[in-house]
């Protein structure tokens, strides 16, 4: 799995080009999400193993699928990225927390986290394009009601990695992240680990209401930089367990402000 920056000198693409390339990039995805339902999930099941075994190879065809889909994105020269820290993801147990500037932005960490849990839209379970591969995953539907939450901590406490986003849609251009209490709330019941992953696209570019045809001027770049491990017993001590899940969410929603802050002082991709 390649990690380092990729191209970032390269001369950049005519923007016909990269609307192009775009579009098939959509249409690979449709069609892959077609084609793991239609064809190859039905094989995996023919597979012998138990309903877990069955589970994880799903996650890990998927995970193995998405980073193929950001390389090939790459090579066509729809984008650039970054990742720092990745080897410190995907252990048993961890929440990985995450801001959400883009539309792909669960396809990096989910192709960055091999059998990783997520949390996803509970639109995707409804779309023909993704219904396969979210329910073959298994993957937690944010439909904000208890199950989900019970789901979540249960997962956790099993010992998976679960990947959340606790703005629960993607951030508006221009605004600070927004995070719910929920992930806080499942990180003081079942969480090992808490792990902030700060994303960050330059420029913007597959936002909230933004069509995939209104696409920037120039490449795009996606860094990710992988931030150090928050203990969540630390915050479930500090009282109740409402408190406590208002100081931890409060805590994560100000480390975010702040690392993204410090990103748009540095220097930006010429």
């Amino acid at each position: 799995m390649e990690l380092a920056s990729q191209g970032l000198n390269r001369p950049r693409d005519a923007w016909h080009w990269r609307l192009l390339a775009t579009a098939l990039s959509f249409l690979l995805f449709g069609l892959g999400g077609l084609c793991l339902r239609l064809l190859v999930f039905p094989l995996l099941a023919c597979l012998p193993g138990d309903r877990l075994r069955h589970r994880e190879r799903a996650r890990h065809t998927i995970s193995w699928l998405f980073w193929r889909f950001i390389r090939f994105m790459a090579a066509c020269g729809v984008l650039t990225y970054s990742v720092e820290g990745a080897e410190r993801l995907g252990r048993p147990g961890q929440m990985i927390i995450a801001n959400h500037p883009s539309l792909i932005d669960v396809v990096f960490l989910i192709g960055l986290v091999r059998k990783s849990n997520c949390v996803v839209k509970q639109s995707l379970f409804a779309n023909p394009f993704t219904r396969g591969p979210v329910t073959s995953a298994q993957y937690i539907s944010n439909d904000g009601s208890m199950d989900m939450l019970d789901t979540a901590v249960q997962s956790l406490q099993d010992g998976q990695t679960l990947v959340i986003f606790p703005e629960g849609t993607r951030t508006e251009p221009g605004k600070p992240p927004s995070f719910h209490r929920g992930a806080a709330a499942i990180a003081l019941r079942g969480a090992r680990v808490i792990t902030p992953v700060t994303i960050k696209v330059t420029p913007t570019t597959l936002t909230k209401c933004e069509p995939w045809y209104r696409i920037p001027d120039r490449r795009v770049h996606f860094s990710l930089r992988v931030g150090s491990d928050i203990d969540p017993q630390a915050f479930a001590s500090q009282g109740p367990a409402p408190q406590a899940s208002r100081k931890l969410n409060d805590h994560l929603h100000q480390y975010f402000i702040k690392e993204l802050a410090e990103d748009e002082q540095s220097p930006t991709e010429p």
